[in-house]
């Protein structure tokens, strides 16, 4: 059974453990192999059932840069550097606050991009290091007729982004 032992007025039950008999590299290497392929059996027969994500994230497939196992691992990703800054917070560094409230809040755009299909955040990527751009959908236009148009933003009838200088020229 064990190791009985008193400690403060307590009786405390010490387990022994058995200690497994080291595998040769060949029964490794079987073993690998057998968990390989009941995994792969596994799936086959009981595929999962991803039921919280939206159909239309699903839809991507697996290399496209959003995909639900891509955008899952940036939340990982995240949640690392969130657990970092939290430490950060507790040892009062100049700003660490700031950043924790900055990755809760795109871990959570994250996690809504997955349930609705819907990206919400300015910023994409492992580390939110790519910017997203804007698409007009619909055109919107001043009483007299021209188009009403943002810098950064893509348009459908010229077929381009609006730059700075375009924006420059339609102002002369």
């Amino acid at each position: 059974m064990g190791k009985i032992t008193v400690e403060n007025d307590r009786t405390v039950v010490k387990k022994t453990r058995k200690h497994r008999k080291p595998m040769s590299s060949e029964q490794r290497a079987a073993a690998a192999e057998r968990l390989k392929i009941a995994r792969e059996k596994r799936l086959k027969e009981n595929p999962p059932e991803y039921k919280t994500i939206h159909p239309s994230v699903l839809e991507k497939g697996d290399d496209h840069p959003w995909s639900h196992i891509k955008v899952k691992h940036w939340i990982k990703t995240q949640k690392s550097l969130l657990s970092s800054e939290r430490a950060a917070v507790r040892g009062k560094v100049k700003g660490a606050e700031a950043k924790v409230a900055s990755i809760s809040g795109y871990i959570r755009n994250l996690e809504t991009y997955l349930r609705t299909g819907e990206y919400i955040d300015m910023f994409w990527g492992e580390y939110a290091q790519n910017r997203c751009k804007h698409i007009c959908v619909v055109m919107a236009y001043y009483p007299d007729g021209t188009p009403k148009r943002s810098v950064g933003t893509w348009y459908p009838d010229i077929q381009c982004e609006w730059t700075r200088e375009m924006e420059e020229e339609s102002r002369k």
